[in-house]
């Protein structure tokens, strides 16, 4: 029998595999937290099931989310992608994927890790929310909104703050299934876990 999920991952069995395994799991991985910020900027206008489809070419056009990769693209580099439809086509969309890495590295240097720089916006402990679906979270928050001003006092592009709190839901920073999800309580669990092993 098939469990139970939030009623916007039943449309297809690419949204089922990416909430049932990923969507909502704290993530601790700079290249997976640079690789969701790209993601979430691209879907702006979107579907997220259209970037999803897209995942691989994104992977493949964005040398698999190598930030110092991305990070040194040049000119001619983004008018290749700009052809490429293995991705969402749009140049500002592209440009702030190489800008954005830059100022990733940036957050790095300053802070050692882009995890470290967004988990504290969180105090580095998933926000459990509980609601009875989906449709009652928010699209935005005072966090959320904290967190796009920062990015953007780095340099970063298409982080607005529905941007960011979709980005935190994405990575764990907030737990949004719905609380009859049967992931609910295995994020929940997980953001507990993470907790004592970064407390200090």
């Amino acid at each position: 029998m098939a469990e139970q999920r939030c009623n916007w991952a039943t449309t297809s069995e690419a949204l089922a595999h990416y909430h049932d395994t990923e969507w909502g799991v704290p993530s601790r991985n700079d290249q997976h937290l640079f690789e969701m910020l790209v993601l979430e900027g691209a879907q702006a206008g979107l579907s997220w099931s259209t970037i999803l489809n897209k995942r691989a070419g994104y992977r493949r056009a964005f040398s698999n989310f190598d930030i110092d990769k991305v990070a040194r693209y040049s000119t001619q580099k983004i008018d290749a992608l700009v052809l490429d439809e293995g991705i969402v086509r749009h140049r500002g969309k592209i440009e702030s994927t190489v800008l954005n890495a830059k100022a990733v590295r940036q957050i790095q240097m300053e802070h050692g890790s882009l995890a470290d720089f967004v988990w504290s916006f969180v105090d580095n402990t998933p926000i459990q929310n509980a609601w009875t679906s989906y449709t009652h979270a928010p699209a935005s928050t005072d966090v959320s909104d904290a967190l796009s001003k920062a990015l953007k006092g780095y340099g970063c592009k298409f982080v607005g703050t529905t941007i960011c709190y979709a980005f935190m839901q994405a990575v764990g920073m907030v737990n949004d299934h719905q609380t009859d999800c049967a992931c609910y309580s295995r994020c929940a669990l997980l953001g507990k876990k993470g907790r004592k092993k970064s407390a200090k």
